[in-house]
């Protein structure tokens, strides 16, 4: 079997990346059509961030014997009314036949902590930073889902290095060029800059190969 054929698996993943998994799908990277998104934003609500990843993987598993997940650990799910329950206590409630890649969150599989360091020092002066993908620009609305202004002040403002967005895809340029209004609105609302970098994928696709290597018992 390919390196990178995913026939024999399916993928569930939260939808926050629904953007850099339909890119590496339309590249060629992931040949399976039995891909799942819960929906963006659910690190909000636990509670429906559990139920639908649940259903999906239950859906996928009916499609294929092997279910790699995409979502990120402590940080995608911080229950407050179970605080010892953890992601990874989900995932093995699901049988040996699934695994999740292993990265703290979305930015982490994108960036590990070290290039984000690097990336904060060249771009934001070594200032803390709000870190984001793509998937927090499209479904902004989702992501910080029951957010005001009042929320937003309270926590944006404190990152002096600003929200740099780890870009593996060129969505923010395009974005910009193509909604420059609605990209300086949201900018004004968080109260800081955004700015993108430009990544690569590598990253994302050395943590998925390595789960599903292990999938396969290989």
């Amino acid at each position: 079997m390919q390196e990178h054929d995913f026939s024999d698996l399916a993928i569930v993943s939260c939808g926050t990346l629904r953007l850099e998994i339909n890119h590496l799908k339309e590249q060629g990277f992931f040949n399976t059509d039995s891909i799942f998104f819960t929906t963006p934003g659910l690190h909000e609500d636990v509670q429906e961030l559990e139920r639908q990843l649940i259903e999906k993987i239950k859906k996928a598993k009916e499609q294929k014997d092997k279910v790699l997940v995409i979502y990120g650990g402590k940080f995608c799910y911080i229950n407050a009314h179970e605080p010892t329950r953890t992601m990874q206590a989900i995932i093995e409630e699901q049988g040996p036949g699934v695994r999740r890649i292993q990265a703290t969150h979305c930015m982490d599989m994108i960036a590990s902590e070290d290039q984000r360091s690097a990336i904060a020092a060249d771009m934001a002066g070594g200032e803390k930073v709000w870190w984001m993908t793509p998937g927090w620009i499209k479904f902004r609305h989702q992501v910080f889902k029951g957010w005001d202004k009042g929320l937003a002040n309270e926590n944006f403002p404190r990152h002096g290095g600003g929200a740099i967005v780890l870009d593996g895809i060129g969505y923010v340029e395009q974005y910009m060029a193509d909604e420059p209004e609605r990209f300086l609105e949201y900018s004004d609302w968080m109260g800081i800059p955004i700015q993108a970098c430009p990544v690569n994928l590598d990253r994302f696709k050395n943590l998925i190969l390595e789960q599903a290597a292990v999938l396969r018992g290989n």
